[in-house]
C-alpha cells in the first residue's frame, strides 16, 4: 500500500514538473526576452548585416470619418499590421510543449521604423498596442489602430460629383532599400474585401477600392528608399450639394427669366431682381466656405455660379436702364404738355394781333409781286424788302417751332417703345444664352 501510494506521489511530482517546463517564462528564457535587451531591441536582427530584413505591412479600412476640401485631409479610422522576419527569435514548438506563438512587451524586442509619408495626425489619436506577438517561424507582428489624419491632393473641378484618390505611403524613416523590403502581405482582392466588410461608416462618400503598389524612392545619389503604397479611391455622393446649392441657383435663374414678364410701371421689378441677386451672393458664400481657395483650376460648380450670377447681374442693369427710358418719356410727356399749353397761350395772342397786321400783310403781298429790275438801285432802302424777309423769318421759326413741340404733335410714348423694343431684344439673347451656358456646363460636368 505504501508503495502504491510513493508510486501516484512521484507521478504527481512529474506531472507538476513537466507544466512548469511548458511555461511562457520558459520560452522567454531561452529567446533571452525576460528581461530588455539592448542588443535585441536596439540592432537589425539579420545574421550578416547585409542582409536585408522583409517587412511586410497591412492595412485594413475600418471607417471614413471625413475628408476636408479646405484643409486637403483625409480622415480615416484604420487598423495597421506590421509583421517583419526576425532571425533571433525562433524555436521548435515540440521542444515546447507545443509552443508556436508568444507575446511580449513591445519594448523588448526590435520594431523597424515604419511611418506614413502623408501623416499629420496627433499622437493621441494612435493606439498602440503593448505587445508584440512572436511566432515560432521568425515572424514577429505588431497590430496598432489608428484614427489617421493624412494629407490628400485634392481634384476639385467636378465637384459634386468628383471622385477622390488619397495614398498612404509607408517606409522606414532611417534604413534604406538595402536593409528593409515592404511588402504586403495580403493581397489587393483579401484587402479590398476585408474592407468593405468592417467598413463602419463612410460620411458622404462612397468606397470604390484599394490599390497597392511598391515603389523605390531615390532622392539623388545611389541611396533608394522602399517604400509601400495604399490608394484609397472614394467618390462623393452628390444628392445633398445637388439640392443645396445646384437645384437653388438655377431656380433662382428661372425666376429672373421669369421676371421679365413683370410690369415695369409699379417698380417691383427692380427690386424683385435685387433680391434674386442677394440670394446668389448667400449661396457664394456657402460655396466659398467649401472650396479651398488654392485650387489650380476653377471648378465647375464655381463657373457655374459666377456666370449666373453675371447674367442675374446683367439683367439687373438692363431693368434699370428700363426704368430709366421709361422716366425718361415721363418727363418728355410733361413737356409736351407745357408745350402745347403754352402754344395754345402764343395762338391766343397771335390772333388778337392779326387784325392791325393785315394791312402790312397786304403789303407784303405786293411784293411778291416785285421781279429782278424792282430791286436793282438802293434796295438796302427798299421798306418792302425788309418787311418780306422778316415774313420769311417769322414763317421759319413758327414752322421749327410746331414741328419740334408746337400743339403736341410729339407724340408721347417713344422712348417707352423703344424701351420695350430693348427688353425684347435683351430677353432673347438672355435666353439662348442661359440655354447654352446650361448645356454646356451639364456637358463639363458629366465628361
Amino acid at each position: 500500500m505504501s508503495t502504491l501510494w510513493l508510486l501516484c506521489s512521484l507521478t504527481l511530482m512529474g506531472g507538476v514538473s513537466t507544466t512548469e517546463d511548458c511555461s511562457y517564462h520558459r520560452l522567454q528564457d531561452h529567446l533571452g526576452l525576460s528581461q530588455k535587451n539592448e542588443s535585441t531591441t536596439g540592432l537589425r536582427p539579420v545574421v550578416h548585416w547585409t542582409n536585408s530584413t522583409l517587412v511586410m505591412v497591412d492595412m485594413i479600412l475600418f471607417g471614413i470619418m471625413d475628408l476636408n476640401e479646405k484643409s486637403s485631409t483625409f480622415t480615416s479610422y484604420v487598423l495597421i499590421s506590421t509583421a517583419w522576419v526576425n532571425y533571433f527569435i525562433a524555436w521548435e514548438p515540440k521542444e515546447f510543449c507545443g509552443i508556436s506563438k508568444m507575446t511580449v512587451p513591445r519594448e523588448r524586442v526590435w520594431i523597424p521604423d515604419i511611418g506614413i509619408q502623408e501623416d499629420i495626425s496627433d499622437t493621441s489619436s494612435t493606439i498602440l498596442s503593448p505587445y508584440v506577438q512572436l511566432h515560432h517561424n521568425w515572424l514577429a507582428q505588431v497590430i496598432d489602430q489608428r484614427r489617421l489624419t493624412t494629407s490628400c491632393k485634392m481634384d476639385l473641378y467636378r465637384f459634386p460629383l468628383d471622385t477622390q484618390s488619397c495614398s498612404i505611403t509607408f517606409k522606414s524613416m532611417i534604413h534604406r532599400a538595402s536593409e528593409i523590403k515592404l511588402r504586403a502581405f495580403a493581397s489587393t482582392t483579401a484587402v479590398n474585401h476585408i474592407a468593405r466588410e468592417s467598413m463602419t461608416t463612410l460620411d458622404e462618400w462612397d468606397f470604390l477600392g484599394i490599390a497597392m503598389t511598391e515603389e523605390e524612392l531615390n532622392y539623388g545619389g545611389d541611396e533608394k528608399w522602399h517604400q509601400l503604397i495604399y490608394k484609397i479611391t472614394l467618390r462623393r455622393r452628390p444628392l445633398l450639394y445637388i439640392i443645396n446649392l445646384v437645384v437653388p441657383i438655377a431656380f433662382f435663374l428661372v425666376l429672373d427669366l421669369a421676371s421679365f414678364f413683370i410690369s415695369e410701371a409699379k417698380g417691383e421689378k427692380l427690386g424683385f431682381k435685387v433680391t434674386i441677386l442677394l440670394s446668389i451672393s448667400v449661396l457664394l458664400l456657402i460655396l466659398n466656405d467649401i472650396l479651398p481657395s488654392s485650387a489650380n483650376n476653377l471648378p465647375v460648380i464655381a463657373i457655374y455660379c459666377i456666370v449666373i450670377f453675371a447674367l442675374t447681374g446683367l439683367s439687373l442693369l438692363e431693368t434699370m436702364l428700363m426704368s430709366f427710358l421709361i422716366d425718361m418719356d415721363s418727363r418728355v410727356d410733361q413737356d409736351v404738355q407745357t408745350s402745347a399749353k403754352t402754344c395754345e397761350e402764343t395762338q391766343e395772342e397771335t390772333e388778337c394781333r392779326r387784325e392791325p397786321e393785315r394791312d402790312a400783310e397786304s403789303s407784303l403781298e405786293k411784293v411778291d409781286t416785285f421781279n429782278k429790275k424792282d430791286l436793282d438801285g438802293d434796295w438796302l432802302n427798299n421798306p418792302y424788302l425788309l418787311q418780306l424777309i422778316l415774313k420769311e423769318v417769322q414763317n421759319v421759326r413758327q414752322e421749327w417751332f410746331s414741328v419740334n413741340v408746337r400743339c403736341g404733335k410729339k407724340k408721347p410714348g417713344y422712348w417707352e417703345k423703344v424701351a420695350r423694343r430693348i427688353d425684347q431684344a435683351y430677353f432673347c439673347l438672355y435666353l439662348i444664352t442661359t440655354i447654352t451656358f446650361l448645356i454646356f456646363i451639364s456637358f463639363m460636368w458629366l465628361h
